[in-house]
């Protein structure tokens, strides 16, 4: 079965950087795209960056593009998301997800900025 499990994620002063991870498993992870979502009090789940399969194209929501970086490590089975120049908006938790079944998901990894 799938299993998606984050860390990386902690308290960070605004203008600071984080690096989140994420180790998949239960399917060939180097074969599909992998997002990351934010969670904030009061607000939906946001999609906030994706990579596809062999991770040479990515997105970013608006909100993050030029801080946020998303990365694979295939032989890892691991997606990374960098947060750079964070600010009190990023604080939430942040979790990755499968796109085939975007309900499954890890624990979350939380990130207060302060």
């Amino acid at each position: 079965h799938v299993q998606l499990v984050e860390s990386g994620g902690g308290l960070v002063q605004p203008g600071g950087s984080l690096k989140l991870s994420c180790v998949a498993s239960g399917f060939p992870f180097s074969s599909y795209a992998m997002h990351w979502k934010r969670q904030t009090p009061g607000k939906d789940l946001d999609l906030i960056a994706t990579i596809d399969s062999g991770g040479r194209n990515t997105w970013y929501h608006a909100a993050v593009k030029g801080r946020f970086t998303i990365s694979r490590d295939d032989a890892k089975n691991t997606v990374y998301l960098e947060l750079n120049n964070v600010n009190t908006e990023d604080a939430g938790m942040y979790y990755c997800t499968w796109p085939p079944n975007p309900s499954i998901r890890g624990q979350g990894t939380q990130v207060t900025v302060s």
